[in-house]
Protein backbone atom coordinates (compact mmCIF):
# COMPACT_ATOMS: atom_id res chain seq x y z
CA UNK A 1 0.00 0.00 0.00
CA UNK A 2 1.39 3.42 -0.91
CA UNK A 3 1.84 6.20 1.62
CA UNK A 4 -0.84 8.19 -0.19
CA UNK A 5 -3.32 5.31 -0.04
CA UNK A 6 -2.66 4.73 3.66
CA UNK A 7 -3.12 8.44 4.28
CA UNK A 8 -6.37 8.44 2.31
CA UNK A 9 -7.61 5.50 4.40
CA UNK A 10 -6.79 7.42 7.57
CA UNK A 11 -8.64 10.49 6.32
CA UNK A 12 -11.71 8.40 5.49
CA UNK A 13 -11.61 6.86 8.96
CA UNK A 14 -11.45 10.31 10.56
CA UNK A 15 -14.33 11.60 8.44
CA UNK A 16 -16.44 8.57 9.36
CA UNK A 17 -16.36 9.37 13.08
CA UNK A 18 -19.76 10.39 14.40
CA UNK A 19 -19.38 14.10 15.17
CA UNK A 20 -22.28 14.15 17.61
CA UNK A 21 -20.90 11.24 19.62
CA UNK A 22 -17.45 12.85 19.57
CA UNK A 23 -18.88 16.09 20.96
CA UNK A 24 -20.79 14.19 23.65
CA UNK A 25 -17.62 12.39 24.75
CA UNK A 26 -15.74 15.70 24.90
CA UNK A 27 -18.50 17.21 27.07
CA UNK A 28 -18.47 14.21 29.41
CA UNK A 29 -14.69 14.32 29.70
CA UNK A 30 -14.82 18.05 30.43
CA UNK A 31 -16.57 17.10 33.67
CA UNK A 32 -13.66 14.78 34.51
CA UNK A 33 -11.23 17.65 33.95
CA UNK A 34 -13.27 19.95 36.18
CA UNK A 35 -13.35 17.31 38.92
CA UNK A 36 -9.58 16.89 38.70
CA UNK A 37 -9.24 20.67 38.95
CA UNK A 38 -11.41 20.63 42.06
CA UNK A 39 -9.25 17.83 43.52
CA UNK A 40 -6.05 19.82 42.95
CA UNK A 41 -4.58 17.42 40.38
CA UNK A 42 -3.43 20.29 38.16
CA UNK A 43 -1.70 22.26 40.92
CA UNK A 44 2.09 22.46 41.13
CA UNK A 45 4.41 23.61 43.88
CA UNK A 46 5.80 26.37 41.64
CA UNK A 47 5.45 27.94 38.21
CA UNK A 48 7.01 26.04 35.31
CA UNK A 49 8.05 27.16 31.82
CA UNK A 50 8.31 25.38 28.48
CA UNK A 51 8.86 26.32 24.86
CA UNK A 52 7.94 25.30 21.31
CA UNK A 53 10.27 26.39 18.52
CA UNK A 54 9.44 26.00 14.81
CA UNK A 55 11.84 26.21 11.86
CA UNK A 56 11.85 25.80 8.11
CA UNK A 57 14.64 24.30 6.02
CA UNK A 58 16.52 25.94 3.13
CA UNK A 59 19.34 24.76 0.89
CA UNK A 60 22.74 26.10 1.89
CA UNK A 61 24.42 25.35 -1.45
CA UNK A 62 26.34 22.26 -0.36
CA UNK A 63 26.34 18.58 -1.30
CA UNK A 64 23.03 17.82 -2.97
CA UNK A 65 21.91 19.03 -6.39
CA UNK A 66 18.69 20.36 -4.85
CA UNK A 67 20.66 22.36 -2.28
CA UNK A 68 22.81 23.94 -4.99
CA UNK A 69 19.88 24.75 -7.26
CA UNK A 70 18.80 27.96 -5.54
CA UNK A 71 20.48 30.14 -2.95
CA UNK A 72 18.60 29.55 0.33
CA UNK A 73 15.58 28.13 -1.49
CA UNK A 74 13.04 26.26 0.62
CA UNK A 75 13.77 22.52 0.97
CA UNK A 76 11.73 19.52 2.06
CA UNK A 77 13.13 17.75 5.14
CA UNK A 78 13.35 13.95 4.87
CA UNK A 79 11.30 12.29 7.64
CA UNK A 80 14.26 10.14 8.65
CA UNK A 81 16.26 13.31 9.23
CA UNK A 82 13.65 14.69 11.63
CA UNK A 83 13.96 11.48 13.64
CA UNK A 84 17.75 11.78 13.71
CA UNK A 85 17.48 15.39 14.90
CA UNK A 86 14.89 14.54 17.55
CA UNK A 87 12.55 17.13 16.06
CA UNK A 88 8.86 16.76 15.33
CA UNK A 89 7.10 17.16 11.99
CA UNK A 90 4.87 20.14 11.43
CA UNK A 91 2.38 21.02 8.70
CA UNK A 92 4.72 21.35 5.70
CA UNK A 93 7.44 18.97 4.55
CA UNK A 94 9.89 21.86 4.97
CA UNK A 95 8.98 22.34 8.66
CA UNK A 96 10.57 21.04 11.87
CA UNK A 97 9.60 21.67 15.48
CA UNK A 98 11.46 21.41 18.78
CA UNK A 99 9.74 21.21 22.18
CA UNK A 100 11.82 21.80 25.31
CA UNK A 101 11.59 19.92 28.58
CA UNK A 102 9.53 21.87 31.17
CA UNK A 103 11.65 23.59 33.81
CA UNK A 104 10.92 25.51 37.02
CA UNK A 105 10.70 29.26 36.50
CA UNK A 106 14.05 30.38 37.89
CA UNK A 107 17.37 31.52 36.54
CA UNK A 108 18.51 27.89 36.49
CA UNK A 109 15.32 26.90 34.69
CA UNK A 110 15.72 29.59 32.04
CA UNK A 111 19.37 28.71 31.61
CA UNK A 112 18.32 25.10 31.12
CA UNK A 113 15.80 26.16 28.45
CA UNK A 114 18.44 28.22 26.65
CA UNK A 115 21.07 25.47 26.90
CA UNK A 116 18.66 22.80 25.68
CA UNK A 117 17.60 24.82 22.63
CA UNK A 118 21.21 25.65 21.76
CA UNK A 119 22.45 22.08 22.21
CA UNK A 120 19.64 20.46 20.24
CA UNK A 121 19.66 23.09 17.51
CA UNK A 122 23.42 22.84 17.04
CA UNK A 123 23.14 19.07 16.72
CA UNK A 124 20.22 19.45 14.30
CA UNK A 125 22.13 21.94 12.17
CA UNK A 126 25.04 19.51 11.95
CA UNK A 127 22.68 16.74 10.85
CA UNK A 128 20.90 18.96 8.33
CA UNK A 129 24.20 20.22 6.98
CA UNK A 130 25.06 16.73 5.74
CA UNK A 131 22.10 17.08 3.34
CA UNK A 132 23.04 20.62 2.35
CA UNK A 133 20.29 22.13 4.52
CA UNK A 134 20.06 24.91 7.04
CA UNK A 135 17.27 25.39 9.59
CA UNK A 136 15.93 28.94 9.64
CA UNK A 137 14.23 30.72 12.55
CA UNK A 138 11.86 33.21 10.95
CA UNK A 139 8.23 34.31 10.75
CA UNK A 140 7.40 33.63 7.08
CA UNK A 141 9.51 32.23 4.24
CA UNK A 142 9.75 34.13 0.96
CA UNK A 143 11.99 32.01 -1.35
CA UNK A 144 10.17 28.91 -2.69
CA UNK A 145 11.85 25.62 -3.59
CA UNK A 146 14.13 25.72 -6.61
CA UNK A 147 12.21 25.36 -9.85
CA UNK A 148 8.81 26.04 -8.25
CA UNK A 149 6.76 29.10 -7.48
CA UNK A 150 5.38 29.59 -3.99
CA UNK A 151 1.88 29.35 -5.45
CA UNK A 152 2.64 25.98 -7.03
CA UNK A 153 4.27 24.61 -3.89
CA UNK A 154 1.41 25.69 -1.60
CA UNK A 155 -1.47 24.57 -3.83
CA UNK A 156 -0.16 21.29 -5.29
CA UNK A 157 -2.58 18.49 -4.43
CA UNK A 158 -3.80 15.18 -5.86
CA UNK A 159 -6.91 13.09 -5.44
CA UNK A 160 -6.37 9.56 -4.10
CA UNK A 161 -9.43 7.33 -4.07
CA UNK A 162 -11.68 10.37 -3.70
CA UNK A 163 -9.54 11.99 -0.98
CA UNK A 164 -7.66 15.26 -1.59
CA UNK A 165 -4.01 14.96 -0.49
CA UNK A 166 -1.61 17.93 -0.38
CA UNK A 167 1.62 16.88 -2.06
CA UNK A 168 3.90 18.93 0.20
CA UNK A 169 2.11 18.40 3.50
CA UNK A 170 3.25 16.11 6.30
CA UNK A 171 1.40 12.81 6.58
CA UNK A 172 -0.69 13.79 9.61
CA UNK A 173 -4.26 12.64 9.07
CA UNK A 174 -5.90 15.60 10.78
CA UNK A 175 -4.22 18.12 8.45
CA UNK A 176 -5.38 16.29 5.33
CA UNK A 177 -8.82 15.62 6.79
CA UNK A 178 -9.41 19.39 6.93
CA UNK A 179 -9.20 19.46 3.13
CA UNK A 180 -11.94 16.87 2.85
CA UNK A 181 -14.59 18.16 5.23
CA UNK A 182 -17.91 19.19 3.76
CA UNK A 183 -20.04 21.92 5.21
CA UNK A 184 -23.73 22.33 4.61
CA UNK A 185 -25.33 25.11 2.61
CA UNK A 186 -22.74 25.52 -0.14
CA UNK A 187 -23.42 26.07 -3.80
CA UNK A 188 -21.34 25.83 -6.94
CA UNK A 189 -21.43 29.61 -7.08
CA UNK A 190 -19.90 29.82 -3.63
CA UNK A 191 -17.19 27.15 -3.40
CA UNK A 192 -15.89 28.54 -0.13
CA UNK A 193 -19.18 27.76 1.59
CA UNK A 194 -18.07 24.16 1.45
CA UNK A 195 -19.32 21.26 -0.63
CA UNK A 196 -17.02 18.82 -2.32
CA UNK A 197 -13.68 20.09 -1.08
CA UNK A 198 -14.20 23.88 -0.88
CA UNK A 199 -11.24 26.15 -1.42
CA UNK A 200 -9.23 27.50 1.48
CA UNK A 201 -8.46 31.18 1.16
CA UNK A 202 -5.40 33.01 2.38
CA UNK A 203 -6.29 36.68 2.79
CA UNK A 204 -3.80 39.33 3.82
CA UNK A 205 -3.02 42.87 2.64
CA UNK A 206 -1.99 42.43 -0.99
CA UNK A 207 -2.39 38.63 -1.08
CA UNK A 208 -5.36 36.41 -1.88
CA UNK A 209 -4.63 32.73 -2.53
CA UNK A 210 -7.09 29.88 -3.01
CA UNK A 211 -6.09 26.28 -2.30
CA UNK A 212 -7.80 22.92 -1.83
CA UNK A 213 -5.94 22.24 1.45
CA UNK A 214 -4.63 24.14 4.49
CA UNK A 215 -1.09 23.93 3.08
CA UNK A 216 -0.80 27.78 2.78
CA UNK A 217 -0.59 27.82 6.58
CA UNK A 218 2.89 26.28 6.21
CA UNK A 219 4.19 29.69 5.14
CA UNK A 220 4.57 30.61 8.81
CA UNK A 221 6.63 29.55 11.82
CA UNK A 222 6.58 30.64 15.45
CA UNK A 223 7.99 30.43 18.94
CA UNK A 224 5.54 29.61 21.73
CA UNK A 225 6.35 30.22 25.39
CA UNK A 226 4.38 28.13 27.89
CA UNK A 227 3.68 29.17 31.48
CA UNK A 228 2.32 26.60 33.93
CA UNK A 229 0.59 28.24 36.86
CA UNK A 230 1.35 26.99 40.35
CA UNK A 231 -2.35 26.89 41.24
CA UNK A 232 -4.92 26.12 38.57
CA UNK A 233 -7.54 28.39 40.11
CA UNK A 234 -5.33 31.40 39.29
CA UNK A 235 -5.42 30.62 35.57
CA UNK A 236 -8.24 33.10 34.77
CA UNK A 237 -6.32 36.02 36.27
CA UNK A 238 -3.09 35.06 34.52
CA UNK A 239 -5.02 34.63 31.28
CA UNK A 240 -6.52 38.11 31.49
CA UNK A 241 -3.06 39.59 31.96
CA UNK A 242 -1.72 37.52 29.05
CA UNK A 243 -4.34 39.06 26.75
CA UNK A 244 -3.37 42.59 27.83
CA UNK A 245 0.31 42.05 27.03
CA UNK A 246 -0.31 40.20 23.74
CA UNK A 247 -0.34 43.32 21.56
CA UNK A 248 2.78 44.93 23.03
CA UNK A 249 4.80 41.69 22.88
CA UNK A 250 3.67 40.96 19.32
CA UNK A 251 4.74 44.48 18.30
CA UNK A 252 8.23 43.75 19.66
CA UNK A 253 8.44 40.40 17.88
CA UNK A 254 6.97 41.27 14.46
CA UNK A 255 8.90 39.38 11.78
CA UNK A 256 6.68 38.67 8.77
CA UNK A 257 6.32 41.83 6.65
CA UNK A 258 6.67 40.12 3.26
CA UNK A 259 5.23 37.16 1.35
CA UNK A 260 6.92 35.29 -1.47
CA UNK A 261 6.70 37.92 -4.23
CA UNK A 262 4.76 35.73 -6.68
CA UNK A 263 1.82 35.59 -4.23
CA UNK A 264 1.08 39.32 -4.37
CA UNK A 265 -1.90 40.61 -6.33
CA UNK A 266 -1.07 42.28 -9.64
CA UNK A 267 -1.88 45.78 -8.39
CA UNK A 268 0.49 45.54 -5.40
CA UNK A 269 4.01 46.69 -6.21
CA UNK A 270 6.86 47.22 -3.77
CA UNK A 271 5.86 50.77 -2.91
CA UNK A 272 2.32 49.73 -2.05
CA UNK A 273 3.50 46.79 0.03
CA UNK A 274 5.75 49.08 2.06
CA UNK A 275 2.98 51.65 2.45
CA UNK A 276 0.00 49.37 3.14
CA UNK A 277 1.35 45.92 3.99
CA UNK A 278 1.24 44.49 7.51
CA UNK A 279 4.30 43.88 9.69
CA UNK A 280 2.94 40.65 11.22
CA UNK A 281 1.39 38.81 8.30
CA UNK A 282 1.71 35.51 10.16
CA UNK A 283 -1.46 36.48 12.03
CA UNK A 284 -3.35 37.02 8.76
CA UNK A 285 -2.17 33.70 7.35
CA UNK A 286 -3.19 31.58 10.33
CA UNK A 287 -6.54 33.29 10.79
CA UNK A 288 -7.67 33.35 7.17
CA UNK A 289 -6.51 29.86 6.17
CA UNK A 290 -7.91 27.96 9.14
CA UNK A 291 -11.02 30.07 9.66
CA UNK A 292 -12.06 29.43 6.06
CA UNK A 293 -12.79 25.85 7.13
CA UNK A 294 -15.00 26.75 10.08
CA UNK A 295 -18.41 28.27 10.70
CA UNK A 296 -17.08 30.28 13.64
CA UNK A 297 -13.66 31.92 13.67
CA UNK A 298 -11.62 29.36 15.60
CA UNK A 299 -8.40 31.34 15.21
CA UNK A 300 -9.02 34.57 17.08
CA UNK A 301 -8.13 36.81 19.97
CA UNK A 302 -9.96 35.05 22.82
CA UNK A 303 -12.23 36.54 25.44
CA UNK A 304 -11.56 36.65 29.16
CA UNK A 305 -12.97 33.97 31.44
CA UNK A 306 -13.74 34.48 35.11
CA UNK A 307 -13.25 30.93 36.41
CA UNK A 308 -11.24 27.94 35.31
CA UNK A 309 -14.33 25.79 34.74
CA UNK A 310 -15.45 28.22 32.04
CA UNK A 311 -12.13 27.70 30.24
CA UNK A 312 -12.77 23.94 30.21
CA UNK A 313 -16.33 24.39 28.96
CA UNK A 314 -15.20 26.66 26.14
CA UNK A 315 -12.76 24.06 24.86
CA UNK A 316 -15.41 21.33 25.04
CA UNK A 317 -18.01 23.51 23.29
CA UNK A 318 -15.66 24.78 20.57
CA UNK A 319 -16.68 23.96 17.03
CA UNK A 320 -15.52 20.49 16.05
CA UNK A 321 -13.58 20.55 12.84
CA UNK A 322 -12.32 16.98 12.63
CA UNK A 323 -13.86 14.44 15.06
CA UNK A 324 -10.80 12.19 15.17
CA UNK A 325 -11.13 8.51 16.16
CA UNK A 326 -10.52 7.51 19.77
CA UNK A 327 -6.72 7.03 19.96
CA UNK A 328 -7.09 4.15 22.41
CA UNK A 329 -5.90 3.87 25.97
CA UNK A 330 -2.40 3.92 27.41
CA UNK A 331 -0.98 4.64 30.84
CA UNK A 332 -1.25 8.44 30.61
CA UNK A 333 -3.15 10.32 33.29
CA UNK A 334 -4.89 12.44 30.69
CA UNK A 335 -6.16 9.44 28.72
CA UNK A 336 -9.17 9.78 31.00
CA UNK A 337 -10.04 12.80 28.86
CA UNK A 338 -8.39 11.83 25.55
CA UNK A 339 -11.24 13.12 23.39
CA UNK A 340 -11.20 16.45 25.22
CA UNK A 341 -7.45 16.62 24.58
CA UNK A 342 -7.94 15.82 20.91
CA UNK A 343 -10.53 18.56 20.62
CA UNK A 344 -8.16 21.00 22.30
CA UNK A 345 -5.71 20.37 19.44
CA UNK A 346 -7.88 22.52 17.17
CA UNK A 347 -8.76 25.11 19.83
CA UNK A 348 -6.81 27.72 17.89
CA UNK A 349 -6.70 30.88 19.98
CA UNK A 350 -3.78 33.33 20.05
CA UNK A 351 -3.60 32.76 23.79
CA UNK A 352 -5.01 29.48 25.01
CA UNK A 353 -5.40 27.48 28.23
CA UNK A 354 -4.21 23.87 28.30
CA UNK A 355 -4.97 21.04 30.73
CA UNK A 356 -2.93 17.87 30.36
CA UNK A 357 -0.27 15.64 31.87
CA UNK A 358 1.26 12.24 31.24
CA UNK A 359 0.87 11.42 34.94
CA UNK A 360 -1.01 12.88 37.89
CA UNK A 361 2.23 14.35 39.23
CA UNK A 362 2.98 15.94 35.84
CA UNK A 363 -0.56 17.25 35.30
CA UNK A 364 -0.62 20.99 34.72
CA UNK A 365 -2.78 23.94 33.80
CA UNK A 366 -0.84 26.28 31.55
CA UNK A 367 -1.08 29.19 29.17
CA UNK A 368 0.34 28.83 25.68
CA UNK A 369 1.29 32.21 24.23
CA UNK A 370 1.05 31.85 20.46
CA UNK A 371 1.37 35.28 18.75
CA UNK A 372 5.18 35.48 18.49
CA UNK A 373 6.78 34.54 15.15
CA UNK A 374 10.16 32.86 14.85
CA UNK A 375 12.98 35.21 15.82
CA UNK A 376 16.44 35.94 14.35
CA UNK A 377 18.39 34.25 17.17
CA UNK A 378 17.91 31.77 19.99
CA UNK A 379 18.81 34.45 22.54
CA UNK A 380 16.04 36.70 21.25
CA UNK A 381 13.58 33.82 21.27
CA UNK A 382 14.31 32.93 24.88
CA UNK A 383 14.05 36.63 25.75
CA UNK A 384 10.36 36.36 24.88
CA UNK A 385 10.03 33.28 27.04
CA UNK A 386 11.69 34.97 30.01
CA UNK A 387 9.76 38.22 29.53
CA UNK A 388 6.41 36.44 29.22
CA UNK A 389 7.11 34.30 32.27
CA UNK A 390 8.29 37.29 34.29
CA UNK A 391 5.13 39.20 33.43
CA UNK A 392 2.95 36.23 34.35
CA UNK A 393 4.76 36.16 37.68
CA UNK A 394 4.74 39.87 38.52
CA UNK A 395 1.51 41.32 37.15
CA UNK A 396 -0.84 39.19 39.31
CA UNK A 397 1.44 39.46 42.35
CA UNK A 398 1.42 43.25 42.16
CA UNK A 399 -2.25 43.42 41.13
CA UNK A 400 -1.23 45.57 38.19
CA UNK A 401 -4.11 47.81 37.08
CA UNK A 402 -3.67 46.93 33.38
CA UNK A 403 -6.00 44.02 34.11
CA UNK A 404 -8.70 46.68 34.03
CA UNK A 405 -7.96 47.54 30.40
CA UNK A 406 -11.11 46.85 28.38
CA UNK A 407 -10.97 43.56 26.51
CA UNK A 408 -11.89 45.42 23.32
CA UNK A 409 -8.88 47.71 23.79
CA UNK A 410 -6.57 44.73 24.36
CA UNK A 411 -7.89 43.20 21.15
CA UNK A 412 -7.45 46.48 19.25
CA UNK A 413 -3.87 46.72 20.55
CA UNK A 414 -3.22 43.24 19.18
CA UNK A 415 -4.43 43.97 15.66
CA UNK A 416 -2.75 47.38 15.66
CA UNK A 417 0.51 45.51 16.32
CA UNK A 418 -0.28 43.17 13.42
CA UNK A 419 -0.55 46.16 11.10
CA UNK A 420 2.16 48.48 12.35
CA UNK A 421 4.48 46.74 14.83
CA UNK A 422 6.26 49.20 17.11
CA UNK A 423 4.65 52.08 15.20
CA UNK A 424 1.20 50.93 16.35
CA UNK A 425 -1.07 53.08 18.47
CA UNK A 426 -1.59 51.05 21.64
CA UNK A 427 -3.21 51.95 24.95
CA UNK A 428 -1.88 50.87 28.35
CA UNK A 429 -2.71 51.40 31.99
CA UNK A 430 0.36 52.16 34.07
CA UNK A 431 1.10 51.17 37.63
CA UNK A 432 -0.35 54.51 38.76
CA UNK A 433 -3.68 53.60 37.17
CA UNK A 434 -3.36 56.26 34.46
CA UNK A 435 -4.02 55.44 30.82
CA UNK A 436 -1.25 56.18 28.35
CA UNK A 437 -0.48 55.79 24.65
CA UNK A 438 3.17 56.76 25.10
CA UNK A 439 5.20 53.87 23.70
CA UNK A 440 8.20 54.42 25.98
CA UNK A 441 6.04 54.61 29.10
CA UNK A 442 4.23 51.42 28.04
CA UNK A 443 7.40 49.41 27.53
CA UNK A 444 9.22 50.84 30.55
CA UNK A 445 6.39 49.58 32.73
CA UNK A 446 6.00 46.29 30.88
CA UNK A 447 9.67 45.34 30.88
CA UNK A 448 10.26 46.60 34.42
CA UNK A 449 7.57 44.19 35.58
CA UNK A 450 9.06 41.38 33.53
CA UNK A 451 12.34 41.87 35.36
CA UNK A 452 10.56 42.14 38.71
CA UNK A 453 8.79 38.85 38.07
CA UNK A 454 12.07 37.12 37.25
CA UNK A 455 13.61 38.50 40.44
CA UNK A 456 10.78 37.06 42.54
CA UNK A 457 11.41 33.74 40.77
CA UNK A 458 14.98 33.77 42.07
CA UNK A 459 17.00 35.61 39.43
CA UNK A 460 19.61 38.09 40.59
CA UNK A 461 19.11 41.69 39.46
CA UNK A 462 21.68 41.51 36.68
CA UNK A 463 20.42 38.11 35.52
CA UNK A 464 16.82 39.30 35.34
CA UNK A 465 17.92 42.36 33.37
CA UNK A 466 19.95 40.18 30.99
CA UNK A 467 16.98 37.98 30.09
CA UNK A 468 14.90 41.03 29.13
CA UNK A 469 17.73 43.10 27.58
CA UNK A 470 17.19 42.01 23.94
CA UNK A 471 13.66 43.41 24.04
CA UNK A 472 14.74 46.64 25.74
CA UNK A 473 17.20 47.12 22.89
CA UNK A 474 14.38 46.84 20.36
CA UNK A 475 12.36 49.53 22.12
CA UNK A 476 15.33 51.88 22.50
CA UNK A 477 16.31 51.50 18.85
CA UNK A 478 12.76 51.21 17.46
CA UNK A 479 13.97 48.13 15.63
CA UNK A 480 12.25 44.77 15.18
CA UNK A 481 13.02 41.99 12.70
CA UNK A 482 10.11 43.25 10.57
CA UNK A 483 11.41 46.81 10.47
CA UNK A 484 14.93 45.50 9.72
CA UNK A 485 13.54 43.64 6.69
CA UNK A 486 11.45 46.61 5.58
CA UNK A 487 14.49 48.92 5.77
CA UNK A 488 16.55 46.51 3.63
CA UNK A 489 13.82 46.20 1.01
CA UNK A 490 13.43 49.99 0.96
CA UNK A 491 17.16 50.43 0.35
CA UNK A 492 17.19 47.85 -2.44
CA UNK A 493 14.22 49.44 -4.18
CA UNK A 494 15.93 52.81 -3.95
CA UNK A 495 19.01 51.24 -5.54
CA UNK A 496 16.93 50.12 -8.51
CA UNK A 497 16.08 46.51 -7.68
CA UNK A 498 12.68 45.17 -8.63
CA UNK A 499 10.41 44.13 -5.75
CA UNK A 500 10.92 40.37 -6.09
CA UNK A 501 14.70 40.75 -6.09
CA UNK A 502 14.58 43.16 -3.14
CA UNK A 503 12.51 40.78 -1.02
CA UNK A 504 14.48 37.65 -1.82
CA UNK A 505 17.91 39.29 -1.48
CA UNK A 506 16.78 40.68 1.87
CA UNK A 507 15.79 37.14 2.85
CA UNK A 508 19.23 35.90 1.86
CA UNK A 509 20.86 38.62 3.92
CA UNK A 510 18.64 37.63 6.88
CA UNK A 511 19.77 34.00 6.60
CA UNK A 512 23.43 35.03 6.19
CA UNK A 513 23.26 37.14 9.36
CA UNK A 514 21.45 34.37 11.17
CA UNK A 515 24.06 31.79 10.20
CA UNK A 516 26.59 33.81 12.23
CA UNK A 517 24.39 34.58 15.25
CA UNK A 518 21.57 32.02 15.55
CA UNK A 519 22.94 29.91 18.38
CA UNK A 520 25.33 32.23 20.23
CA UNK A 521 24.63 35.80 19.10
CA UNK A 522 21.82 38.32 19.23
CA UNK A 523 19.72 40.37 16.82
CA UNK A 524 21.18 43.63 18.15
CA UNK A 525 24.52 42.72 16.52
CA UNK A 526 22.89 42.85 13.08
CA UNK A 527 22.95 46.63 13.04
CA UNK A 528 26.40 47.21 14.55
CA UNK A 529 28.02 47.79 11.15
CA UNK A 530 25.21 49.92 9.68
Amino acid sequence: MTTESALADGVREALSVDAEAFAERAAEEAEIVKQELHDGSFDNHQSIVGFEYEFYAVGDGRWSEESRAGEYALMRVPRRMLELMGFEKELGLHNAEMCTSPQPLSDHGLRAQLAEVRARLEAAENTAGVEGMRLVSDGLWTIPPAGETAREYLTDSVEVDGVVVAVNMSDAVRYHAMANTRREGSTDADPNAGDGNPAVRLDAPGVSLAAETVMPESLITSVQPHYQVARADTLPEHFRYALRIAGPLLALGANSPFFPPDLYDDDWDGERVLAEGATANRIHVFESVLNSRTDADKVRFPRDFRDVETAVDRIAADETLIPMPDPGGSDRFDDAFATFRTKHGSYWRWVRPVFEGSSRSAANARIEFRPIPGQPTVRDSIAFQGTFAGLMQALPQREHPVIGLDWETARDNFYAAVADGLDADMEWIGLDGERTTDIDALYDDLLDHAEAGLRTAGCADDEAAAWVAPLRWRVANRMTPASWKRDRVRDRLDDGDDFATAVQDTQREYIDRQSETLIEGGFSAWTDDD
